[in-house]
């Protein structure tokens, strides 16, 4: 395995803009266009205020659009979502590969194999200017999922594209999209296919007592055995909710589940640290009771995860385009699960 030398990672807190007034997809596209040529900016001002060693930036996962608040799915995918080779992420390529750093972030996707659907996705464009990954949330309130189509999904995709890793010169490098780093299960699937940073786009309630959130973090550190980058938002401006609400927290998680840095509230680039990738590496090579990893027993949990479904799958194969269907299928699961004794 190739040597891979020390290098910065940035989770880059910055303030973001929510496109919901807005009109029409020309007054949007006009604003994603505004943020990027800033973002240029700061990716540029970062790297030169903390040096060469800077190779990976990470930004909140709202930086472009903000999320669907009153528009329904059609009404977001129409004003809002992007396909994965639109030419703002070229433009973001050129940043990369101008300023020598990879980037991530995330943002609403259009896919033309559900035209009556959007995605909520993470990326990775590396310092070539190439999107190397797509991950698609997988765990979402009110937006879809792959797994709302699933079936048609893995036909189309196979299961292998739920969870993407990328093998690249900064080591294995996985997304994970917001509230999904409460599910276990995601981080889980990522390790068991060599993840060791794992990239975290988010625009949470940050708080100076520990969040739910920033414990997940730890926790998702320290049992898989992997650094945790995570960009928090310094606000969220235009969406009707109290805009420093969302504001603080960006941090850098060491594989053994201490933190490296951690920005307080406002746009800052403080949460930044060094990363071992080899330090990494060997740490999870070592016959010890730490080494969570090697120690698993996955086999015991396969056949409870089998027979026990919570949330169905498919909930959208019929084209359903109704938000309000999410609410309706949660509270049947919670009565169903009431039913069962499970809650």
């Amino acid at each position: 395995m190739a040597k891979v030398e020390p290098y910065i990672a940035l989770a880059m807190q910055l303030s973001c803009e929510g496109v919901n007034p807005l009109k029409s997809r020309d007054e949007v596209l006009a604003q994603i266009g505004t943020q990027i040529q800033r973002l240029g900016q700061q990716m540029f001002a970062s790297k030169k205020f903390l040096g060469s060693g800077v190779k990976l930036i990470v930004v909140p996962e709202y930086f472009m659009t903000s999320f669907p608040a009153r528009e329904n799915i059609q009404e977001w995918r129409e004003k809002a979502c992007l396909e994965k080779d639109d030419i703002i992420f070229q433009k973001i390529g050129e940043l990369c590969k101008q300023i020598g750093v990879f980037f991530s972030g995330n943002y609403y996707e259009k896919d033309p194999n559900f035209p009556e659907l959007f995605f909520q996705s993470s990326f990775i464009i590396d310092d070539n200017g190439e999107m190397i990954l797509n991950y698609r949330r997988l765990n979402s309130m009110y937006s879809p999922t792959p797994f709302d189509v699933y079936e048609d999904y893995i036909k189309i995709y196979g299961y292998e594209y739920l969870f993407p890793v990328a093998d690249t010169s900064l080591g294995r490098l996985a997304c994970i999209a917001s509230e999904e780093i409460l599910y276990p299960e995601v981080a889980r699937c990522l390790m068991m296919r060599g993840a060791e940073v794992f990239l975290h786009s988010s625009s949470e309630i940050a708080s100076p007592i520990p969040s739910k959130k920033n414990i997940a973090k730890q926790a998702r550190a320290i049992e898989n055995m992997a650094y945790v980058v995570s960009a928090n938002s310094a606000g969220i401006k235009n969406i009707g909710v109290l805009e420093n609400s969302t504001d603080g927290a960006s941090q850098i998680v060491h594989y053994e589940g201490h933190l490296l840095a951690k920005a307080d509230t406002g746009e800052s680039i403080v949460a930044n640290a060094y990363i071992h990738i080899d330090a990494l590496r060997h740490y999870r090579t070592q016959v010890s009771m730490k080494n969570y990893i090697a120690r698993q027993r996955f086999g015991l949990y396969a056949q409870s995860y089998a027979e026990h479904m919570h949330y169905p799958s498919n909930l959208f194969a019929q084209g359903e385009k109704d938000k309000k269907r999410f609410i309706d299928v949660q509270k049947e699961t919670i009565d169903r699960l009431i039913k069962q004794g499970v809650i």
